[in-house]
């Protein structure tokens, strides 16, 4: 079974984290919250207090380390050197690394941006150096996938799941919770 974790930072936005979350849960995949903080409460970008399931460790083993956005949720991120480790290694191993909304500046920091396709909430295009730059509500270039924001939170899960591996869930799930109606 793969393995994925949502990394939670004071400031997370709820929306991207927890669609995540849950998308992945409904498809039994294990997915774990985890918080960087020093404890598993963490309070979101809306002031939401949620419980990690466990605590940032760079050893860690995950097949899709996730990135929400969130204001300074995903500057907390960025701004902490383990994170920036962690996604490095993930890279590197050629493991998923999922990013939502301001995420990806997480994958700036990290120096993986350069000649791959990204997406990003409006506004971080600078820093995302040496990327190819797109508007797409999801864009998938090798093990990275990005997406624009809390509206697109469901399409980017199901594109997860999906580039897992699950891409037989996909249907069934996205017809239990409508998905559809906002896709013709």
């Amino acid at each position: 079974m793969k393995r994925v974790c949502v990394l939670l930072a004071e400031g997370f936005e709820e929306i991207e984290a927890l669609t995540v979350s849950d998308i992945m849960r409904r498809a039994d995949v294990a997915c774990d919250l985890v918080s960087i903080e020093e404890e598993k409460m963490v309070k979101s970008s809306h002031n939401l207090l949620v419980q990690a399931d466990k605590i940032f460790d760079e050893d860690m083993d995950y097949d899709l380390v996730v990135i929400p956005g969130g204001i300074p949720g995903a500057t907390n991120l960025r701004d902490d050197e383990r994170v920036i480790r962690f996604v490095k290694k993930q890279n590197k191993e050629g493991k998923l690394i999922g990013a939502i909304c301001a995420g990806p500046i997480v994958l700036g920091r990290a120096g993986i941006t350069e000649g791959i396709n990204l997406t990003s909430y409006p506004g971080y295009e600078d820093e995302l150096p040496n990327c190819e730059y797109l508007e797409d509500a999801v864009v998938v270039d090798k093990n990275i996938i990005t997406s624009r924001g809390p509206a697109t939170a469901m399409a980017f899960s199901y594109k997860l799941l999906e580039v897992l591996g699950y891409d037989h869930k996909v249907e069934g799930i996205s017809s239990g919770m409508l998905f559809k109606m906002f896709t013709k």
